[in-house]
């Protein structure tokens, strides 16, 4: 139904969160009408929703967010399919068997990680070729680092998201692979989840402090 340039709005929204309808022109290099214009369209269609923000002395900001369908318009991986295979092994194996499945599934991705990542040395150049792997799968993945100097990979889809509200553990897994992946020396801690209602799946990622670094501070 959209055109390249609504995608593009969708895709933006989606990337970087609620904006501005003047932001979104800017961002792609369109009109503000046009842009005005695209968000009706898909604020009729149900894409789109807004919220009015008073963040200083004036009229009121309005940000454009995507709704749930807004989000169903990016791939979800036959979600239907892998939501009642999920179930189908539940009910036919038990739990057990459905935590075999995804230990294996979970080593096998680990394997495929650790492959990618053993021949890149620095801690920022690990979490760049995740961010990229990641992205390959679907997930919109990038890779920066915050205001404090950390390093965050930032997912901004979720292809598996349908499947990971059957099955929690997916999530539980996907942690401990990133884990595992960058090393007992890497520290990952998941601090924004799609599943608890955040608009993206965000992590920092630090190198633990050495046991000579350790004591040294408490001396």
């Amino acid at each position: 139904m959209q055109d390249r340039t609504t995608n593009r709005m969708l895709y933006s929204l989606k990337v970087t969160g609620a904006q501005t309808a003047a932001a979104l022109a800017e961002r792609l290099d369109i009109t503000a009408v046009a842009v005005r214009q695209m968000l009706g369209r898909l604020h009729e269609a149900g894409l789109v929703e807004y919220e009015d923000s008073r963040e200083s002395v004036g009229r009121p900001k309005r940000f454009w967010h995507l709704t749930e369908a807004g989000n169903a318009q990016f791939p979800d991986n036959h979600a239907g399919l892998t939501r009642d295979l999920i179930a189908s092994i539940s009910a036919v194996f038990g739990e057990s068997g459905l935590d075999q499945l995804i230990s294996h599934r979970e080593q096998a991705t680990l394997n495929q990680y650790q492959l990618a990542l053993e021949p890149i040395e620095t801690l920022e150049a690990k979490v760049e070729q995740l961010a990229a792997i990641r992205s390959a799968e679907g997930y919109m993945a990038t890779s920066t680092r915050n205001a404090e100097g950390k390093l965050v990979l930032v997912e901004n889809h979720c292809p598996i998201c349908v499947a990971a509200k059957a099955c929690q553990k997916l999530c539980r897994s996907e942690l401990e692979v990133f884990q595992a992946a960058l090393g007992p020396d890497v520290e990952v801690t998941r601090f924004e989840h799609i599943l608890k209602g955040a608009r993206r799946c965000a992590y920092t990622i630090a190198a633990r402090p050495k046991q000579s670094d350790q004591l040294a501070m408490k001396l």
